[in-house]
């Protein structure tokens, strides 16, 4: 549950990250102007990257998407010289994403600032509801979990609570008669604990071989981090 959350967080980024924002520039921007506006998008801390589209690789983008040449139909190229704008994930969120907006559409030059607000609203909210199921449904893993331990550990306490009276009628302390218990069970935490991390480590691998068009996560810091948690 912990490597979904990690994935479905760094898949997040990913798209927030190839959400462009266009910057339209006005048809009598001067080459200085479009060298200023460049420079100060690159300043922005919001801005991950800024690229340069002239109205004509604007024209020929379109002429591919579309298959028809609407320039030579209209005698005329409409489209306008512009930037695209890549933000960084912490940086697509809608109040930063209007107040980068705000900034730009002050500096000469700028025309309009286009971005699509509701794929960006929609990605934060889905991903928020997919980690919400998550939680839960790792939540609800952990509570079966306890119950079965605490059953487990009545269980074998009751299995041996003969020995233990004995035990106690010779003198034996709490701390001696625990000891037993208490090294059994971090010898089976251990041994489950390894188990679970050949078992994930398989799981990490056979993903990235057998669907390698999905980027999963595969940084030895975080895998590290779950088995350690799971031990």
């Amino acid at each position: 549950v912990g490597y979904l959350i990690l994935n479905a967080m760094l898949a997040t980024q990913r798209m927030k990250e190839h959400v462009p924002v266009y910057v339209m520039l006005r048809s009598d921007v001067t080459d200085e102007q479009t060298a200023a506006i460049k420079t100060n998008l690159l300043k922005q801390n919001a801005v991950r990257e800024a690229v340069f589209v002239s109205k004509a690789e604007a024209a020929e983008e379109f002429r591919e998407y579309a298959g028809t040449d609407f320039v030579e139909f209209l005698r005329q190229n409409p489209l306008p010289d512009s930037f695209e704008v890549s933000l960084n994930a912490r940086s697509s969120e809608k109040e930063t994403v209007r107040a980068l907006e705000t900034q730009i559409m002050q500096w000469p030059g700028v025309d309009e600032v286009v971005y699509q607000r509701n794929v960006i609203e929609q990605i934060t909210s889905n991903i928020n509801k997919f980690n919400l199921i998550l939680l839960l449904f790792g939540g609800t893993l952990l509570f079966i979990s306890l119950i079965l331990l605490n059953n487990t550990i009545r269980v074998t306490i009751y299995s041996k609570r003969y020995i233990i009276n004995t035990m106690k009628l010779v003198g034996a302390t709490r701390w001696f008669i625990l000891k037993p218990f208490l090294g059994s069970g971090i010898l089976q935490g251990i041994y489950a604990g390894i188990i679970a991390s050949l078992m994930f480590a398989g799981m990490v691998a056979g993903l990235s071989e057998g669907i390698p068009e999905v980027r999963f996560v595969a940084e030895r810091f975080q895998i590290a981090v779950i088995m350690g948690g799971m031990l």
